[in-house]
Order: structure tokens, then sequence, then C-alpha cells
């Protein structure tokens, strides 16, 4: 047999790995094992290795559409979200003074900012367990645990990450957006901002909803499960459901419905446009503001 050409540490740390995630859902299915060291220590290395960026609750896989271009899947790693709902009952409630300030919480603020890069706004807060870029910006905003935010994006002022939600490079989350967090069921998928979005303000998105790379929200739009994304830009309205088309252009939008007391708009997300890809980002930004005479 031939020999394995695979990296030894590469693969020796996957099979720690593999054991770590053992003892997690081991732990999952009998709280009891919480009082075992090596129980506890596989939850609490997990954590760090989420407060790191070495692991993370969702992870891309990019996939060729067969147009030249790329599809990102997104695989959910269930384990992680248990190993952070375990984390929880290891932690003791504790009062954390920061000046003037005073917190009574379970979960230590994450720290570090300057070894990372990261600029933090008081009264920014990250919660130990999320992880942040290089280049990230924080206005007084926060970031719960379990989240990942990719380097060169800006948290503007009041947006909040929820738990495990997941945002990728270069993203800008405008003032009062609410990206919502999940850790139950452990088996649904988080919020998905993809790379080069632009979120404008006062949006809302939750219940796993994923918005695809380089896509605008104009101010106000609000997504959910059940939320109808309509592309209105051809001669056929085309709806989606849970998931925003890369470079989509994204507005608010009403759709009539009748009720016993009466017919009233409902809410809906209409896609109005799309960015260029061929134009540089930050200029096809502009372009598609002015075009269409966005809110932001």
């Amino acid at each position: 047999m031939a020999a394995s050409t695979e990296n030894p540490l590469t693969l020796m740390a996957a099979q720690n790995l593999a054991l770590r995630r053992a003892a997690v859902e081991a732990t999952w299915d009998d709280r009891t094992l919480l009082a075992n060291p090596e129980n506890r220590q596989a939850v609490t290395d997990t954590l760090a290795d989420l407060d790191a960026g070495r692991l993370r609750v969702a992870e891309p896989v990019d996939q060729p559409d067969g147009s030249g271009d790329v599809n990102q899947n997104w695989l959910v790693h269930d384990w992680i979200k248990k190993a952070v709902i375990l984390y929880f009952p290891l932690c003791e409630m504790q009062t954390l003074e920061v000046g003037p300030m005073e917190f009574h919480d379970k979960i230590p603020l994450k720290k570090g900012y300057a070894a990372l890069g990261v600029r933090v706004v008081p009264h920014a807060i990250a919660r130990y367990g999320a992880f942040l870029g290089n280049g990230v910006v924080m206005m007084p905003s926060y970031v719960n645990i379990g989240a990942y935010v990719d380097e060169g994006t800006m948290v503007d002022t009041w947006a909040t990450v929820g738990t495990c939600a997941q945002i990728g490079k270069r993203v800008h989350l405008s003032g009062g957006t609410g990206i919502g967090g999940v850790l139950e069921p452990v088996q649904a998928a988080p919020v998905i901002i993809e790379d080069d979005c632009f979120i404008g303000s006062r949006c809302i998105v939750v219940e796993g909803v994923r918005v695809g790379r380089e896509a605008v929200l104009g101010a106000g739009v609000i997504l959910t499960q059940s939320t109808k994304i309509i592309d209105v830009s051809g001669p056929e309205p085309v709806e989606y459901r849970g998931v925003v088309p890369p470079r989509s252009v994204v507005i608010p939008g009403t759709l009539p419905r009748t009720f016993p007391a009466g017919t009233y708009g409902v809410p809906c997300a209409l896609i109005i446009g799309q960015r260029k890809p061929s134009t540089d980002k930050k200029v096809s930004l502009n372009e598609v503001l002015r075009t269409h005479a966005l809110a932001v």
C-alpha cells in the first residue's frame, strides 16, 4: 500500500478534533459527564478555538456553478453549537468591572483587541467565544458568543450580531441592524451574511436567512424564513425564501393579503436590481445606491 502523503501534524490535529467532538457529543447526551475533567476540557477547548477563529459554527464550501463563478454552500457543525450550550453550566456568575461600568454575567468579555487588530469604540461589547477578524471595527454595538465576524467588517452603531451568526469579509452592518442568533435546535443554520454585503440601517435578518455575497439590503428590510423575497427586476416575478441571491439589491415591500377583517399589506422584500460583478465593489455600491435611490 502506498505511503500516505498527508501531513502528519494535520492528521494528528484531525484525530484530536474527532476525539474532542466525540467527548462533546457524549456530554450532550449525558450531562453528568460535565463532572469529568476530560469532558469539561473538550467543551472549554472548543470555546477557546471559537474565540480564536480556529473553529466556527458554520463554514462555506465553495462549489463551481458551471458559469465560471462559485456558489457557496454552508456546512453547519451542530456539535460546536452543543459545546456553546454546554459551556454555560460550566461558568459561574461573576461581577465584572470595566472602569465605572459593572456587569454581572456568566460569560467573560472578549479581550486582546489590539493584538487582533480590531478597533472597539466605547461602548462596544463582544463576548468570549466570538471571533473578530483583523480590521473589524465595532462602533457601540454587540457581538454574542459563537458569532464569527470576518476581516474588514464594520459593525456600526447599535448593530447586534446574534449567537453563532456568520458575517463575511468587508461587510457593513449599518446602524441599528439586527442579525439574529440561534443555538437551538442545534441543527438549525445560523444567519449568514456573505462577503462584501451592505446591510442598511435598521434591517433585521433572522431565522437562518442567508444573504449572498455582495448583496445590498436597503434600510428597513426584514428577512425571516417566511418572508417572501421577490425578484421584480425581470418581466416575471421570481420568488425566494430564506436566501437572498448574490449581488441582489433589495428594498422593503408589501403584498396584499385578505383576512376576515379585510385586505392588508404584509411585509415582503423586493429584489430590484443587481450589482455588477465587473465593477469595483465600493464603486459598484455607490452606483447602486444612487441608481436605485436607496435609503441606507
